[in-house]
């Protein structure tokens, strides 16, 4: 009769009998290929999840498919990004003290779940302005349940998932969320009925609310050993160690002015969706294909991120930052083409593009501060430096008034120098393994 492990162990790639972990418990060692499992089946759900309602493509859409104020679009990733980021010092403190952090985990699933179940009735019987206002305060609501799911998040895979394994688990559920999503603008693309009126935006954010609903057994079924729990600060503390790892330690500071740079990645989309409705009139029809082009981004990056996450992460991060210039050189380039057909086709490609940039930037920020670290303080790390980033994202909220002032050409110029610069802090990136040491990077 076969092991029933055995579909575990070849989802993670590891079928030894005889397993050794260099970063984890030898309990929390025999159970990693379950474990691989449950975290790649949760990501596959809660990034598609992302997809089907999130502020970058379908909450867009679905404030001016209700009516809403337009500059209330240019609030939405600001909003996602801030406030899943700042409440994160708080959230640290807390999860201190608990055994197991996977329950933190769950339950801002829930959260961001309910979010989305309780915006289908606002949408249907609100007027467009108050509609558009609760579309905002729910994703205020939903950004923080994710921010403290995130430091959860980080502190999970730290104790489940052994040091060389990790980028290869973060590829995993970034390649199966990207094959689900690809499908989900299949049927987009290839149902004319569902990219007009409400009822269909409204179906989207259901699917997604139930994606959260399932993202959130599975991380249940992650096999977690108690750890510590002493050395539990409130925020202020937090902030105070935070502060302190900052001062004396170079390797994070140039860690983060990297990672604030690379912000400018995961803000983008909205900016290239303006100017592709300004410049090259791309209509909002075309939803299912943009869709498309971010899945199929992530499913071909996947595996490749993975692999070089765990070998030199700080080159992932340069090389999304580059992919991330090539994408807005080629929509400011596309402005000249004559052909319509030709520029949608290009546009198509800056979305490839741009999905290719944002999953690197992820994934390997993601490994290479839980790879810097020690296991002890790694709440604190990911939570200072995820409020500082929080931060930097709502003041970017004046991007959109700029967009609206100058046009979405000159801001995709101004974001090219940001680019720029961020691919210069990230080459002064030391080794993850050497970010906590004071020796100049040779990097």
């Amino acid at each position: 009769m076969s092991d029933p492990g055995n579909s575990s162990e070849i989802l993670s790639g590891d079928a030894a009998p005889d397993r050794a972990c260099r970063d984890i418990p030898v309990e929390a060692c025999r159970q990693e290929p379950w474990n691989f499992t449950a975290n790649a089946a949760n990501g596959a759900a809660s990034k598609l999840a992302e997809q089907l309602a999130g502020p970058n493509l379908v909450l867009p859409w679905l404030l001016q498919v209700l009516g809403a104020p337009v500059w209330m679009l240019g609030f939405l990733m600001p909003i996602k990004q801030g406030f899943s980021l700042l409440p994160q010092m708080v959230a640290a403190g807390r999860i201190r003290q608990l055994s197991r952090r996977k329950w933190v985990w769950v339950g801002a699933a829930l959260v961001q779940a309910g979010c989305l179940l309780l915006l289908l009735p606002l949408c249907l019987w609100w007027p467009p302005l108050a509609a558009g206002f609760a579309v905002l305060f729910l994703l205020i609501l939903f950004s923080a349940a994710s921010g403290t799911a995130s430091v959860a998040f980080q502190d999970v895979i730290g104790k489940t998932i052994d040091k060389g394994q990790r980028g290869r688990l973060l590829a995993r559920r970034a390649l199966l969320g990207g094959l689900l999503t690809t499908v989900a603008g299949l049927v987009l693309t290839g149902n004319p009925s569902m990219r007009q009126g409400l009822l269909p935006v409204l179906l989207l954010v259901l699917g997604a609310a139930l994606l959260w609903l399932l993202a959130a057994g599975f991380f249940a079924l992650i096999r977690e050993y108690p750890g510590a729990t002493q050395g539990g600060r409130n925020a202020a503390a937090e902030v105070r160690a935070g502060l302190c790892h900052y001062r004396e330690q170079p390797g994070f500071r140039r860690f983060l002015r990297a990672r604030g740079l690379l912000l400018t990645v995961e803000l983008i989309t909205p900016f290239l969706v303006l100017h592709a409705g300004q410049v090259l009139d791309l209509e909002l029809q075309h939803i299912g294909s943009l869709v498309i082009a971010i899945g199929f981004a992530q499913v071909i990056s996947s595996p490749f991120w993975g692999r070089m996450a765990d070998r030199a992460s700080q080159n992932v991060m340069t090389l999304s930052a580059l992919i991330a210039m090539a994408a807005v050189m080629l929509a400011l380039a596309l402005t000249r083409v004559p052909l319509p057909w030709l520029q949608t086709g290009g546009y198509l490609l800056v979305f490839v593009l741009i999905g290719l940039a944002e999953a690197g930037v992820r994934l390997g920020r993601k490994t290479y501060l839980v790879d810097a670290v020690p296991a002890a303080e790694r709440a604190t790390y990911t939570a200072f430096s995820n409020s500082l980033i929080g931060f930097i994202a709502l003041l970017s909220g004046a991007a959109g008034l700029l967009a609206q002032w100058l046009g979405a050409t000159p801001l995709l110029l101004v974001v090219l120098g940001l680019l720029c610069c961020a691919v210069a802090a990230c080459r002064t990136l030391p080794a993850a393994e050497r970010m906590l040491d004071d020796a100049p990077s040779t990097v």
